[in-house]
């Protein structure tokens, strides 16, 4: 067996693994990798069975919104709590809890008789979720160090991304051969037996469970987080402009920025490390992740309502329409890292704004194009679209933990998925909202992408000002974050930064 320890001084390094040998460095990664295929893929698979859904269960417009935002807001708030537990107790315990939280739950959901039993499993679900990823974090920190952990961190990222990419094919397939009554009973299962092969699979090869930190929680400060999301996202389930919400708005944000100041200042460390709030790449990268993230979701989620309820078609030629995104992205992933290499950070700058134009694209097609080829022409938008996702979603997430300052770096992937769920919270009930309540489905479509379009010009802007900031830097002499390159290292061979 052989070891790699920290690189000596002036030395490239590579990475190193704090495990006995490379390959078990891998089965743990792989480990990590399956856990997030099989959580991550309940969210979207769930999207195309949503139409059967809502007729099996006569469930109501709120309804709808709660069980596809729920999983994703439980999710998010889980990440945090279960990081700090992770750092306390251990992380192998605490992700078989999750994992084994998980798989019974989406039992409950999927054998549910009403609406009101699948969102209140879909919330538990999403929380095991959360406890289970925020271990997949840990556990890639703990096993490996300087770039190899980014590239670990890199290869999660993809994972995570064509996960979501190919839900709605998977979820079309399903309904088809299970039938409309079924089919979205089917689909919350899909995640039963990956589940429990992960399960297996972790029991034997996820490192033993060690105590690396003493600190307490910002529990309060989690409290905020949940009443920030949840106020933010009720003006678009309940369709009311003014309300209890705007104060839940507006105390949270008080209470966040208080609190945040107190635990600064008597020595806590608070929800978010301030390392973390004082680097401007950070913070302006996981706006860029969260627009995206919210974006890619509700836009996914928009196009399938308006194929199944708007056009009429079924689950599986609905799937087949956006089955050319899953497609683009897995293989625009696939090269990013050498987009990266050519032309830098542009290249999530150019990934982002060819986003908007897809958006565009897509919502000028439902308003010209006839509908006999409606769905081919809907086909090459989505087309484009999964490129420009695959080219800009994982590039940013590494960008991200790149400029996470090093006292910080353990909980900043943490940090950045908590942000990427509770925006897909927000943005699903949001953009539900517009869809469920627009007069015509055709201009619901429409309404919606101009509202995920209206998203990535925010991120868009953030990227023109990140790149700006990177410039400044190297002008004036600073040290650089590593470029992402392709290459080799711990973990087998993918790309990696470095």
């Amino acid at each position: 067996m052989r070891t790699r320890g920290p690189p000596g001084p002036g030395s490239v390094s590579m990475g190193y693994v704090r495990t006995a040998d490379d390959r078990a460095s891998w089965r743990v990664l792989v480990v990590c990798l399956a856990a997030g295929v099989t959580t991550l893929l309940d969210q979207s698979v769930l999207t195309i069975a949503l139409p059967s859904l809502r007729e099996s269960l006569h469930a109501g417009a709120t309804d709808v919104q709660w069980i596809v935002s729920g999983y994703s807001l439980a999710f998010g708030l889980a990440l945090v709590p279960g990081g700090s537990l992770g750092d306390a107790r251990g992380r192998k315990g605490l992700f078989l809890v999750g994992l084994v939280t998980f798989v019974v739950f989406a039992v409950v959901a999927a054998t549910g008789a009403n609406a009101g039993v699948v969102i209140v499993a879909r919330l538990v679900q999403g929380a095991g979720a959360g406890l289970v990823n925020s271990q997949v974090i840990g556990t890639i920190q703990d096993v490996f160090h300087g770039v190899g952990r980014t590239r670990a961190l890199g290869m999660y990222a993809v994972v995570a991304g064509v996960s979501s990419a190919l839900g709605p094919a998977l979820g079309g397939v399903l309904v088809s051969l299970a039938g409309p009554g079924a089919g979205w009973r089917w689909c919350l299962l899909l995640s039963v037996p990956c589940g429990v092969v992960t399960l297996v699979l972790a029991a034997r090869r996820l490192p033993q469970p060690r105590r690396v930190s003493e600190g307490r929680l910002d529990g309060w400060g989690l409290l905020c987080v949940a009443v920030l999301t949840v106020s933010s996202m009720m003006p678009f389930i309940t369709g009311t402009h003014v309300g209890w919400w705007v104060a839940g708005v507006v105390g949270s944000v008080v209470a966040l920025v208080v609190l945040h100041r107190r635990r600064v200042r008597t020595g806590k460390v608070p929800l978010v490390h301030p390392a973390l709030t004082r680097s401007a790449p950070f913070v302006l990268g996981t706006v860029v992740a969260m627009a995206q993230f919210g974006s890619a979701m509700a836009a996914s989620l928009v196009l399938v309502l308006f194929l199944q309820s708007g056009l009429g078609m079924s689950a599986l030629t609905a799937a087949a329409v956006t089955l050319p995104s899953a497609v683009a992205m897995v293989a625009s992933s696939a090269i990013a890292w050498r987009v990266v290499r050519r032309i830098g950070s542009h290249a999530v700058t150019l990934g982002t704004g060819l986003g908007i134009v897809m958006l565009l694209a897509g919502a000028l097609v439902v308003a010209v194009v006839p509908v006999p080829v409606l769905p081919v022409a809907l086909a090459v938008v989505q087309l484009a679209w999964g490129a420009a996702n695959g080219l800009s979603l994982s590039p940013n997430q590494a960008r991200v933990l790149q400029h996470a300052p090093a006292e910080a770096a353990g909980v900043a992937g943490a940090i950045l998925q908590m942000s990427q769920r509770v925006a897909a919270a927000v943005c699903l009930s949001a953009i539900s909202g517009v869809y469920l309540r627009a007069e015509t489905p055709e201009a619901a479509f429409i309404h919606a992408s101009l509202v995920c379009a209206g998203l990535l010009v925010g991120a868009l802007v953030a990227c023109v000002v990140l790149a700006r900031i990177d410039a400044r830097s190297t002008s004036d002499g600073a040290p650089r974050p590593p470029r992402l390159v392709a290459g080799t290292g711990a973990t087998g061979r993918g790309q990696a930064p470095v």
